[in-house]
């Protein structure tokens, strides 16, 4: 059900209950409690613990957004993103107040232009640097080439990945990847319906050609 007050707009959800009937899953969406935000607080019943309390906020040029667990011992999320069409620059951190440590923090910056864009994103708690690099090669943007570079600073390790994709038709596109250390991946994607994938996907070890190479078969369905 829902109801609407002035500017703000109040949404629950109860999902069905599960075969055994353990639990039902709530999520009421409160819009514009506070001009340009989002409010959702969803859990799961009699599971008090699962509470989790999300707040977002988004401007023209910037988005914050929140998570906080509804525990006795709460995890928090921040993610903050500003800048234009052709510029952004974002971070995110998670903090337990269990341990009174953070979980995670990155930062990334993107640069994005018609034909080309580039990104420089330092995760895994500052433990890993890559740095991005796509280029449309013509104006349709059906073929791309890709460029990687990823060093990871605690194993003192450099990856180099190279790769392009290709769209056959509108609803079909083939990518492939090759890195220093020989990995070599291809993937096939097709959209069977609209915003539905099934994805074809395969990896070799151009090194050790005696392994036997992997593949796997991915279906996303959306509404």
């Amino acid at each position: 059900m829902w109801e609407q007050c002035t500017s703000t707009i109040i949404y629950c959800s109860m999902s069905k209950l599960t075969p055994n009937l353990r639990f039902i899953a709530t999520t009421f969406t409160f819009t514009e409690l506070v001009p340009s935000t989002k409010t959702i607080v969803s859990f799961k019943l009699p599971d008090f613990n699962s509470g989790k309390l999300d707040i977002q906020y988004f401007h023209n040029h910037a988005t914050l957004t929140s998570a906080v667990a509804l525990t006795q011992t709460p995890t928090v999320d921040l993610t903050a993103t500003i800048g234009t069409p052709t510029f952004v620059i974002g971070a995110e951190a998670g903090y337990e107040q269990s341990s009174g440590r953070f979980t995670k923090y990155n930062a990334g910056i993107s640069v994005n232009k018609p034909d080309s864009s580039a990104s420089i994103i330092l995760g895994d708690k500052g433990d890993t640097i890559k740095a991005s690099f796509i280029h449309h090669l013509d104006e349709s943007k059906k073929t791309a080439a890709v460029g990687e570079i990823t060093r990871r600073f605690s194993l003192n390790e450099n990856t180099f990945t190279v790769g392009g994709s290709y769209a056959v038709d509108s609803l079909t596109v083939v990518k492939a990847k090759l890195n220093n250390h020989g990995k070599l991946g291809a993937v096939l994607q097709h959209e069977i319906l609209p915003k539905s994938l099934v994805t074809v996907s395969s990896e070799l070890e151009t090194n050790a050609l005696d392994k036997t190479p992997k593949f796997g078969l991915a279906l996303a369905l959306k509404p």
